[in-house]
């Protein structure tokens, strides 16, 4: 993830934007909705920024390198 804009605390487990440009940071795989992730009910999340949004479907990402 050399070229995300943004830290990723050590916890998180998996990165993916929302439509409106939002990132966040999951500690569990999240579920995709009609405009953005949400975790599941067993998972944590967090704020990580703001970019422009393209392709947000497919922004989902599993963080190896921390």
């Amino acid at each position: 993830m050399s070229n995300f804009p943004f830290t990723i605390p050590g916890h998180i487990q998996w990165i993916a934007q929302d439509s409106n440009g939002v990132w966040w940071g999951y500690t569990a795989e999240p579920h995709r909705h009609d405009t953005g992730w949400y975790e599941n009910e067993t998972g944590e999340y967090i704020r990580l920024g703001v970019t422009e949004s393209a392709g947000w479907e497919r922004s989902l990402q599993r963080v190896i390198n921390k």
